[in-house]
C-alpha cells in the first residue's frame, strides 16, 4: 500500500490543478519584463505548474546524481580498506569481533 500513496496523491493533485485551470479561462495581462502580452489564465496556470515540476525534477535529479557519486566513492574506499586489512591479515579479526559484538548485543536483548 505504501507504493500506491504517491501515484494516488499525484493523480488527485493533477485533477485539482486541471479543474482550477479550466475554471479560470479569462484573459489576463502577463508582464514578461521586456514586454507584456494578454493570454488566457489557463495557459498561465498550466505553464507555471509545468515549470515548477520541471525545476523540482531537475533539482531532484541533481541530488540523486550527487548521492550516487558519493556512494561510488565510499564503496571504492571501503574496498580499498578491506584490501589493506586482508593484506595485513586483519580481515578475519574484524569479522570475528563483529560477530562477537552482534552475539553480545543479542544476548543483552534477551535479558
Amino acid at each position: 500500500m505504501k507504493g500506491q500513496t504517491y501515484p494516488i496523491l499525484a493523480i488527485i493533485l493533477v485533477i485539482i490543478i486541471a479543474v482550477f485551470a479550466v475554471i479560470n479561462v479569462s484573459p489576463v495581462e502577463v508582464n514578461y519584463l521586456f514586454a507584456t502580452a494578454e493570454s488566457p489564465l489557463i495557459l498561465v496556470i498550466l505553464f507555471s505548474v509545468l515549470m515548477g515540476g520541471l525545476i523540482t525534477g531537475a533539482a531532484g535529479m541533481i541530488k540523486i546524481y550527487r548521492l550516487q557519486r558519493d556512494n561510488k566513492a565510499l564503496q571504492s574506499e571501503n574496498t580499498e580498506i578491506k584490501d589493506v586489512l586482508k593484506k595485513h591479515g586483519l580481515m578475519n579479526k574484524v569479522k570475528t569481533n563483529k560477530n562477537q559484538s552482534s552475539a553480545n548485543s543479542k544476548n543483552n536483548v534477551k535479558r
